[in-house]
């Protein structure tokens, strides 16, 4: 099948690509040449692990195309994608839907008979409708379908999360174009045995809002329970493996750390706040998570002024990772920004590593000493904070780190380290959701006989929690 996809930001590339592995014709398209000619020269402008060996395996087996003219992409394909960016309009936390309008318009005259239009872009209820009035206005309403297929993808496991997906959420309005997505999904994931949902176009759009505010939720949740167990000696980890094995509640997103970010979570619970308001609805639960989360970001910058005696005037402080997750290179909303921001306002000097992102990094922080060596980063550090965990990261020799800063105080904002471990190598750990006074955990300890426990199968339990 030809397909069409418009937008190659994260979304849009990593969807093209996968339909190609897939076996269709797949053209993307973009306004930005410097992209398109990039992308042609195998330059791919984010970080999505694997994701560039598909673009270049289908490209090399011509599936895959980029072009910057719009006429060659949407002319012949079957099934034409709006995957374009809807970020939040400042001040308003509604989504932005000027690219999406932009894309239905310019796409309307280049369409062919019966073609499928599907927004793929993260877009509120009623988005659809918009759209096919604005393609109506070129083309006649027999001649044309609009859908919804919202994306579930994950950074660093987006690859996987397309050719492997929990669910296809398709939203239509008639059979010409449940058939069509049907067939463009059914075949690839038949031996999957992949839930397809059908539903309305409208029910469709808001199945994606209201799956990040709930994860979001969960994210929060598992964060303020934290903040409980470091004040009655309890371990966060421990809490979330035991609530998590239920499987109504389940493990996933219960990895307790400084705040939820990314390009998702905050963008789409504000605007699924924002929906509710003009409908007059009230989601007190939503609302409480947002405030919540971005009050622990901040809050984590306190967490350090506690390792270090109340006080970083004049300090120098490490800060290993940046992104907003591991495997990936993305910088929007990452937790890493305000508490950086606070701890320079509070007098602190920052140096900061990141594996994968100093380049995005670069363009966001200001008076940031940023190093490609994670060692050269803590060197004469006062403090080392943790606050993406990724492997590179949780592998450190811990006595090598040690030997580098000045001062001993680690504060781990991801449990990505064994407190005993650290502590053996010369460090006092602050972590999430554990005590910080070790000798109140071991007070409270009860002397249970662990030797016999299955502990490898509990420790990749708690180590997968959250992925």
């Amino acid at each position: 099948m030809k397909v069409a996809v418009v937008g190659t930001g994260y979304v849009g590339l990593v969807s093209g690509t996968c339909l190609a592995e897939w076996g269709n014709e797949v053209v993307c398209v973009d306004k930005n040449i410097d992209k398109i000619n990039d992308l042609n020269q195998g330059r791919l402008p984010i970080y999505e692990p694997g994701l560039d060996v598909l673009v270049e395996r289908n490209r090399a087996a011509g599936r895959l195309f980029f072009t910057s003219d719009l006429a060659r992409a949407v002319e012949d394909a079957a099934v034409v994608f709006i995957a374009v960016g809807t970020p939040s309009r400042p001040g308003h936390g509604d989504a932005d839907l000027t690219f999406v309008y932009m894309a239905a318009k310019e796409i309307s005259t280049h369409l062919a008979e019966n073609a499928v239009v599907v927004v793929k872009s993260t877009v509120p209820v009623g988005t659809g409708d918009a759209v096919e009035k604005i393609i109506a206005t070129k083309r006649s309403r027999d001649s044309f379908s609009v859908a919804s297929n919202p994306e579930f993808l994950r950074e660093g496991v987006a690859v996987k999360d397309f050719l492997k997906p929990d669910r296809v959420v398709i939203g239509v309005s008639n059979a010409r174009a449940r058939d069509v997505l049907m067939t463009l999904y059914c075949t690839p994931l038949e031996e999957q045995n992949t839930p397809i949902v059908i539903t309305h176009r409208r029910t469709s759009e808001l199945i994606k809002y209201a799956s990040n505010a709930f994860l979001a939720t969960k994210v929060t949740f598992i964060n303020e329970l934290a903040d409980l167990c470091e004040q009655v000696g309890t371990d966060v980890r421990d809490l979330a493996l035991g609530v998590g094995l239920d499987s109504r509640i389940g493990t996933s997103f219960l990895n307790a750390g400084p705040g939820y970010g990314g390009s998702c979570f905050p963008k789409d619970t504000l605007a699924l706040l924002r929906t509710a308001q003009d409908h007059g609805v009230a989601l007190r639960i939503v609302e409480e998570t947002v405030a919540a989360n971005e009050a622990r970001k901040r809050k984590m910058a306190l967490k350090v002024l506690d390792a270090v005696g109340g006080n970083v005037d004049g300090l120098t402080i490490a800060v290993l990772g940046l992104t907003f997750k591991p495997d990936t290179d993305d910088m929007r909303d990452a937790p890493s920004v305000p508490l950086i921001e606070t701890l320079q306002r509070f007098g602190a000097t920052v140096h900061a590593y990141d594996p994968i992102g100093t380049e995005n990094a670069a363009r966001i922080l200001d008076n940031v000493k940023l190093y490609d060596d994670p060692y050269a980063c803590a060197h004469g550090a006062d403090a080392v904070v943790v606050v993406t965990e990724w492997d590179s990261i949780r592998r450190l020799d811990l006595g090598r780190l040690r030997m580098v800063v000045r001062a001993p105080a680690l504060v781990d904002l991801r449990n990505a380290f064994e407190a005993g471990a650290a502590e053996k190598a010369g460090f006092k750990v602050s972590a999430i959701g554990r005590p910080a006074n070790r000798q109140l955990e071991e007070d409270n300890a009860v002397p249970l006989q662990l030797d016999s426990a299955p502990a490898p199968i509990v420790r990749n339990i708690v180590e997968t929690m959250g992925r």
